[in-house]
């Protein structure tokens, strides 16, 4: 049995030691006998059967199982889920588990992308150099550079997949040392899909860096004010019922980005949104704090799978006394989605003109009554005849002329 120290063939002279079939003489077998797939393709099993010093799986595997959720480079997998499916299937013939199929879902992450830098020396091998050491520029179209060590020019060799061997890979420490580990975290999920390859950006991790300060400069804005309780939604005036809005079509949004369609990117967008809608917002009176309050509860509560760190001492800070890792998923307050009048994009042989409000559920002539009015749409129409209206309830209306 595998001990730990090593292949257990390598140690047992009764199966290493042998004689050559064809000479006679004294030999050795191969003892690397098995591809190490092999002990990756089984281990959710035991897993989920741990401690059991009698069997390699048991009953529990039965609840676990099969994985939820499989995440892994497309390279990677491809040759995992082929040999994990197979030794399932093997096992399941065996009579070791019930399940066919080790994995319900499969996601297949994007690879990272950073420029390639190198010299072609006059003999030898290539010689590549990490982006960071190098000091580029943009001539039009045209890249080029020089190391910073010595200033001689360096080539470029375009945007390719990270790999040590072309020295292109970003160190996570010096990441995590200059802006900490949430905010590397936040430029990796709100870059791309994690689905699509990513192009690495300095000036990407800063604009990271720099919406985490501003989110920390707003709590630490209203915390110094004082904390308070939730709004009464029956005594809010029009703007607290538009912010509020906002907030829980934000979170019905995140929510969904996140457990269903999984689209990081486009949750931490609808975040950043919400966060400029809360720093344009002035109302210091006592509901208009309270449903600040609540926006940044909520807020921090959304982004806590992304920048766990940060989450909970901004939770801390916003009064909580639990930490931010044992709260539940916000629930959304359906009542504050309601809205009593929608806004209507009004356009003019096809172009933007105006906006217009109208109560909710309003008619197609209703709609067009408000776009003729509307001083900005009637210039354009100057009083011609209508050929035709086309109306999208709820978005739309485009007066043809």
């Amino acid at each position: 049995m595998p001990d730990g120290s090593g292949n257990p063939l390598a140690k047992s002279k009764a199966f290493l030691d042998c004689q050559c079939p064809k000479c006679g003489e004294a030999a050795k077998r191969e003892t690397d006998t098995m591809d190490t797939f092999v002990d990756s393709s089984w281990y959710f099993f035991r897993y989920a059967s741990a401690h059991n010093d009698r069997a390699m799986v048991d009953e529990r595997a039965g609840y676990w199982l099969p994985v939820d959720q499989y995440i892994g480079g497309i390279e990677h997998a491809i040759l995992h889920l082929l040999y994990s499916r197979f030794w399932t299937r093997v096992m399941r013939d065996c009579g070791l588990t019930t399940i066919s199929e080790p994995f319900q879902r499969l996601l297949t992450q994007g690879m990272v992308l950073n420029e390639i830098w190198f010299r072609k020396p006059t003999s030898g091998r290539i010689a590549y150099y990490n982006p960071a050491e190098v000091e580029a520029k943009s001539e039009g179209e045209r890249r080029t550079g020089v190391l910073k060590s010595d200033s001689q020019p360096v080539e470029f060799g375009g945007i390719g997949t990270m790999s040590k061997s072309r020295r292109n890979g970003v160190d996570p420490q010096d990441l995590i040392d200059r802006y900490g580990a949430d905010t590397a975290r936040l430029f990796t999920m709100f870059a791309a899909p994690p689905e699509h390859t990513l192009e690495w950006s300095d000036e990407g991790v800063e604009g990271a860096f720099r919406f985490m300060k501003r989110l920390w400069k707003i709590v630490h804005a209203h915390v110094q004010g004082g904390t308070t309780g939730p709004p009464d939604p029956r005594t809010l005036d029009a703007a607290q019922q538009t912010l509020r809005r906002q907030l829980h079509q934000t979170l019905a949004k995140v929510g969904d980005d996140i457990g269903r369609r999984r689209t990081f990117n486009t949750a931490i967008a609808a975040i950043m949104e919400l966060l400029n809608a809360l720093a344009r917002f002035g109302d210091q009176s006592a509901q208009g704090r309270a449903v600040m309050q609540e926006a940044l509860d909520l807020v921090v509560l959304m982004l806590s799978p992304f920048v766990p760190h940060a989450a909970h001492a901004l939770w801390r800070a916003l009064g909580h006394a639990t930490a931010v890792v044992d709260e539940r998923w916000p629930q959304l307050d359906a009542a504050a989605l309601s809205q009593d009048t929608i806004e209507i994009v009004v356009q003019v042989n096809g172009k933007l003109r105006a906006r217009v409000r109208v109560p909710a559920g309003a008619d197609e002539a209703t709609v067009r009554d408000a776009a003729l009015a509307d001083p900005a749409a009637a210039k354009h129409v100057a009083g011609q005849p209508i050929r035709m209206v086309k109306y999208v309830p709820g978005k739309l209306v485009n007066l043809v002329i």
